[in-house]
């Protein structure tokens, strides 16, 4: 019984020290990068993409209250992490043309399978939850963004030959 206690108490003071090791907060104010920068974002549009891509896909997590809890703040780093190597909106402008085409081909696809936002995302924030007029809207906005490119940039510029 005593080792019993012994591990609890450690274990229980594990849990107090790492709340005080937290990942660094995704915020910035740079938008010198931001997609609307460059593309029109309407503001329909941009309603959606707050309310159901930015936590991941931008510079600006917008955490909830569990956030603060450890080590559930980690997981939730390198879920942001991952998304934000995946498609960053904040540094959309920097990739290279082929890079934004093929981000916007991957938008549309995501969204009309239904990958994106993830289930673990809208389980948790379900306001974050598509509608299928939400995703027409954001699929027909890519779609826009892409005949935008086609009309501005040659199409070998934009999409990879195939040997």
């Amino acid at each position: 019984m005593k080792l019993v206690k012994k591990i609890l108490w450690v274990l229980l003071i594990a849990l107090v020290v790492i709340q005080f090791i937290r990942p660094e907060a995704n915020a910035s104010t740079d938008t010198s990068g931001n997609i609307k920068n460059l593309y029109t974002v309407p503001e329909n549009v941009e309603a959606i993409l707050v309310k159901a891509c930015n936590d991941c896909h931008s510079n600006n997590t917008v955490y909830p209250w569990y956030s603060k809890v450890q080590p559930v703040a980690w997981w939730l780093d390198d879920h942001i992490k991952e998304g934000k190597s995946h498609l960053n909106f904040d540094v959309y402008t920097s990739y290279n043309l082929r890079r934004q085409y093929h981000k916007m081909e991957e938008v549309i696809e995501q969204v009309k399978e239904k990958e994106m936002p993830l289930n673990s995302y809208t389980w948790v924030h379900s306001d974050a939850k598509l509608t299928d007029d939400e995703r027409v809207v954001l699929t027909n906005w890519a779609q826009s963004v892409m005949d935008t490119m086609k009309a501005n940039y040659p199409i070998d510029s934009l999409i990879r030959k195939k040997n």
